[in-house]
């Protein structure tokens, strides 16, 4: 029981954060391309069959990816976080210093 709940808050969340991402991206109810004469027609559409559209099209998307790219393991991702991350970051705040200094 605790793993069938452990799967229904895994994809609320997803439905939460497909939501989210309609309403501050992805223009959510508003129909897409405003302002154009060919496409009329799109704005008898219902505003929230927009948001619902938008919100199921990115889930759609938001679950092929996942089900697509393979899993890491936890040392994969130490290794690509302190090999790879940690000194590209270090990096970027070195170069956005000295770039900062001589426009400056």
């Amino acid at each position: 029981m605790r793993f069938a709940l452990f799967f229904l808050a895994e994809y609320a969340n997803m439905i939460v954060v497909s939501s989210v991402v309609t309403t501050l991206f992805l223009g959510g109810w508003l129909p897409p391309f405003p302002n154009t004469r060919m496409l009329h027609f799109l704005y008898y559409i219902p505003s929230w069959m927009w948001f619902f559209f938008k919100s199921f099209a990115f889930l759609y998307l938001f679950i092929w990816i996942r089900a697509t790219l393979p899993r890491y393991r936890y040392d994969q991702l130490m290794r690509l976080g302190w090999k790879v991350l940690i000194p590209l970051a270090i990096a970027n705040l070195v170069i956005t210093g000295v770039v900062k200094l001589l426009l400056m």
